[in-house]
């Protein structure tokens, strides 16, 4: 069953069309920096962190959230969900397969913009700083954890999206959500500061963003304090709990409504 949902991913032409797009920003934005400030004053890890950090939240973020849309609303859109339906398999099966193939995709999609931006990072910036293994090892830590950081960003992402295709089954509608929450739960997250609101700290776009618990020396920790005193288990277990709502509701609105009405 997963693999045919990953058959209804990349088969067509939007699928490849998203990844060309990923992976021609991710060769060509490195180029523009070494054009701008030239071969020296930036390292390999700078150039990559900064690449990934522009595609990833600009292009990546977007493109899952259409792809995780698509492969659910899109079946009612097209009418193929009472095919599934009529199939020998549990709607849990045919839900979880679902799921499985848009983390497939967000996984592919993501190391596709690491390797692409770090390859071609290290080809323009290898030689640009003093080699220094200590602090390379300490960078290239830091980069990967702010990496892991964005892709829990990105993850609880895909679930509210796969969530609203479900419960709306509007792609458009879910998609147009989803990307109002991606663009506001910055500013959302200032304006409600848990310094100012303690309740805060329990809402979904205040623990998103676990890349505030970076620390440039030590790199992250657990008990790592940002705004109101939270830290990063704090900030994981909040995003777990929400993850565990978010597909309960999906479960339970798929097996039990009429979908194939």
């Amino acid at each position: 069953m997963v693999l045919n949902e990953n058959m209804k991913i990349y088969r067509r032409s939007l699928t490849w069309t998203f990844l060309s797009i990923l992976a021609i920003f991710s060769l060509l934005l490195p180029v523009l920096f070494r054009q701008g400030m030239g071969s020296t004053g930036i390292s390999i890890w700078e150039s990559a962190s900064t690449t990934v950090g522009i595609v990833f939240v600009f292009l990546n973020s977007i493109f899952c959230v259409v792809i995780t849309t698509e492969v659910v609303a899109g079946e009612f859109t097209w009418g193929t969900i009472k095919l599934l339906l009529i199939r020998p398999w549990s709607r849990s099966k045919i839900l979880a397969s679902k799921y499985v193939a848009v983390i497939g995709f967000s996984l592919l999609s993501t190391l596709l913009i690491i390797i692409l931006a770090t390859g071609m990072s290290y080809i323009l910036f290898s030689q640009s700083l003093p080699y220094d293994q200590g602090d390379s090892v300490n960078t290239a830590g830091h980069v990967i954890a702010s990496w892991g950081f964005s892709y829990v960003d990105l993850f609880i992402t895909i679930a509210i999206a796969f969530m609203l295709a479900i419960v709306f089954r509007s792609g458009g509608l879910s998609i147009g959500i989803s990307l109002f929450i991606i663009i506001t739960r910055n500013p959302l997250s200032l304006i409600f500061n848990p310094n100012r609101y303690e309740w805060t700290k329990y809402v979904l776009f205040t623990n998103m963003d676990l890349g505030k618990y970076m620390d440039s020396a030590t790199g992250s920790g657990l008990i790592t304090q940002a705004n109101g005193g939270m830290t990063l288990g704090f900030s994981i277990a909040v995003l777990a709990v929400y993850y565990v709502i978010f597909m309960l509701i999906s479960w339970v609105v798929f097996n039990k409504r009429d979908v194939a009405g």
